[in-house]
């Protein structure tokens, strides 16, 4: 989950970090009053998960409360690389002396911890690195020791911070650290880091992304989910344990395993280009365990979109077998007859792998409304874009 950059300075607060005074607006009024608060220059900023957002003109300087009105009329209800700005960061200006890069981060490709720090900050990382890479020093951390102090200042000088610098900034890489583990971070990026005229170094901007795959320790990150802009399908699926996402097709996916839904969505999206450039509607995994309640709700949220049209029921039996499917399949529709929610489009079940003949059968007996076999993926697959395009 990424944070919004209001969200990261929070964090970073509780953790004794130095972060500019701040307040944020959802309306140009709020704005006005958010910067009569703080007086003086103050900076106006969108608040989107981007980045890219100054070149946008989403960050904007005000000399004062009416400026800042002006500013924020300005700025809400941008489109930032199809991000809609709906609330700005109203800040206290800050005299910079100079900018700085630093972030903490997750190498998957060298499973390890990785910091990055860089004297040229204020800019995107990535241009510097192409251009300049002797800038950009990329130091791995054992995550067994951590970062101390000692650390976090050999980090700030391989990163080429001046010395008048580097004790601030070492503070802060150490605080910033404690804000990696304990928050699960995946990243945590300050951008810039500056250095201010009366000699502070401080974290004028903040990017922090959170690991969904610790939420269960983390009871607290809940409060960082953004309603307004979390798709509701999603939402109610996640309040039922299920991986699902929304997608902008007409054939509802369902399957148990990432890799086998991933590609069938491959497999949809080819399918439906004979038949009007038919595509998937969403990710939904069930799992190893298609119990009757998993297929249910999986099929109530599939079914919930009113964009789908046809439902693609993809399963390979493995530890689950195919016959343990297809009772869950039987068990669902009547779990969705009781609920009043009976399923009024066409379902194409492809049963493969352990107890696949048996789990047909299961299927063909019980005779379910508007249920078709086919015995191969992409038969099926051909089958559900057919269907997802005449609307059946």
């Amino acid at each position: 989950m990424d944070l919004f950059e209001h969200q990261a300075k929070e964090l970073f607060a509780e953790y004794g970090i130095p972060v500019p005074r701040g307040k944020v607006a959802h309306t140009a009024e709020e704005a006005r009053a958010a910067a009569a608060e703080l007086t003086g220059r103050v900076v106006v900023k969108a608040q989107v998960k981007t980045g890219g957002r100054g070149k946008a003109g989403g960050v904007k300087v005000a000399e004062d409360a009416d400026d800042a009105y002006r500013k924020a009329t300005e700025i809400l209800g941008m489109d930032i690389k199809g991000h809609t700005v709906h609330k700005v960061l109203i800040e206290e200006a800050s005299a910079i002396a100079e900018e700085y890069y630093f972030s903490f981060l997750l190498d998957r490709a060298n499973r390890t911890f990785l910091a990055i720090c860089s004297a040229s900050g204020g800019m995107d990382i990535e241009e510097v690195a192409h251009a300049t890479p002797e800038k950009v020093a990329k130091i791995p951390v054992n995550p067994l020791t951590g970062v101390d102090r000692a650390r976090a200042r050999e980090i700030a000088r391989a990163g080429g911070l001046p010395e008048k610098a580097i004790e601030g900034a070492a503070e802060i890489i150490e605080k910033l650290w404690a804000v990696f583990v304990d928050e699960d971070a995946t990243l945590v990026e300050v951008n810039p880091l500056i250095l201010s005229a009366d000699g502070q170094v401080r974290a004028l901007d903040g990017k922090v992304t959170l690991d969904d795959n610790a939420s269960f320790r983390q009871p607290e990150h809940e409060a960082y989910v953004d309603a307004a802009t979390t798709d509701p399908l999603e939402a109610r699926a996640k309040e039922k344990d299920l991986n699902y996402v929304k997608l902008d097709g007409t054939v509802g996916i369902i399957g148990n395993g990432a890799g086998l839904v991933m590609s069938t969505l491959d497999v949809v999206a080819y399918a439906g280009e004979e038949f009007g450039g038919q595509r998937p509607a969403n990710f939904l995994d069930i799992g190893g365990g298609a119990s009757a309640e998993v297929m249910a709700n999986g099929l109530e949220i599939v079914l919930s979109d009113p964009d789908v049209k046809s439902v693609f029921v993809n399963v390979f039996g493995g530890i689950t077998a195919c016959d343990a499917v297809a009772n869950g399949i039987v068990s669902a529709f009547k779990l969705l007859e009781e609920r009043g929610e009976s399923v009024k489009h066409p379902l194409v079940v492809r049963l493969d792998g352990n107890n696949a003949a048996l789990g047909r059968k299961i299927l063909q007996d019980a005779a379910l409304p508007r249920v078709e076999l086919v015995d191969t993926m992409d038969e099926a697959a051909k089958r559900a874009a057919e269907l997802a395009a005449v609307g059946a």
